[in-house]
């Protein structure tokens, strides 16, 4: 099977010249896209001059994570594509046994062990060791839920089927890409893997974290502000329960987590941290005005049960639960 590497580049040129060897030196014979999202540094002069052999996608402006992969998935002729941040590092031979599982057929979407690059004892929060969801949609990972974050002692070596895989490294099938017709580009970035992934699901595909293989993840290497950051993450998680979640069930849900955003806002607040909590209140109306047209996307196919707890904010923060090998 022919497999691709797409990386997406944001005034990342600093961060190509730290990572991108690596994925040439343990990736050999495997063709490497760039695809530039609108760059104002001098990323595609530093690609032209230094790596002449790296094909380039050129954007004219910024359209977030999910647009760009859309566009560029599109000129790339692969049987499996590998969407990978610009800020990650590979390792030897990292390709090799998630490429098994698909010559193999036995998985559609995969990612690798997320670690943390600045101390690689540790997972990296964005996907870590595979990823979940709670019943109002809340994503976790085994090895992390919220903020805490695990160390890595082998405690996670076996591969799985998870609900969702790392949007910072992910390999999908091209046939899988084409069934699902890309990333909601209306979501612009953040949570459009998750929702990505669940609408997989829907279709009974198979996603795995393959334990075999593993990445070093530095995180926010695109510069986004925090408070841009918890605004797409928080109206975005909404906007995918509006989509997927089945119709009987959907009011109590989004009732449930309104609650929550509600609790949410009122922690910042008492944190003293009133931007996040503006951040909050902009991501909750963004959602109430989008709802009719992300209700309207809904495929009212929900053949599988997409949770895997019921709410990880009272575990983790009522019965002290922190780590996944505590459910």
């Amino acid at each position: 099977m022919k497999l691709s590497i797409v990386i997406l580049n944001w005034n990342g040129k600093l961060l190509l010249k730290k990572f991108l060897p690596n994925i040439i030196l343990y990736t050999p014979n495997t063709p490497i896209y760039v695809v530039d999202n609108g760059s104002e540094d001098d990323s595609i002069v530093f690609l032209k001059k230094e790596y002449k052999k790296i094909n380039i996608i050129k954007l004219s402006k910024n359209t977030g994570y999910a647009k760009a992969y859309n566009y560029a998935l599109k000129m790339i002729d692969s049987d499996v594509y590998c969407l990978i941040n610009n800020d990650v590092m590979v390792t030897k031979n990292w390709t090799s046994p998630i490429m098994s599982y698909f010559k193999n057929k036995k998985v559609d979407i995969a990612q690798p062990l997320v670690l943390d690059f600045k101390n690689k004892n540790k997972f990296e929060y964005a996907g870590a060791a595979g990823g979940f969801i709670d019943k109002f949609g809340y994503p976790f990972c085994r090895g992390r839920i919220f903020n805490n974050i695990e160390n890595n002692i082998g405690q996670y070596d076996n591969s799985i089927n998870i609900f969702w895989a790392s949007g910072a490294c992910m390999f999908i099938d091209k046939k899988c890409w084409k069934s699902l017709e890309g990333f909601d580009e209306d979501f612009f970035m953040h949570q459009e893997e998750i929702d990505f992934c669940w609408r997989a699901k829907n279709l009974n595909k198979n996603i795995m974290c393959i334990s075999n293989s593993k990445v070093y993840h530095i995180g926010s290497g695109s510069n986004l502000s925090s408070d841009d950051k918890i605004y797409f993450n928080h109206r975005n998680s909404l906007l995918t329960l509006v989509k997927n979640v089945e119709k009987k069930n959907l009011p109590i849900v989004l009732l449930v987590r309104s609650v929550f955003e509600l609790i949410a806002i009122f922690f910042y607040l008492f944190k003293g941290k009133i931007s996040k909590s503006f951040m909050i209140i902009k991501g909750y109306f963004k959602f109430i005005f989008l709802f009719t047209k992300f209700y309207r996307k809904r495929d009212n196919n929900f053949p599988v049960k997409y949770y895997r707890r019921i709410s990880i904010i009272l575990d983790s923060y009522i019965f002290g639960k922190n780590k996944f090998s505590e459910f």
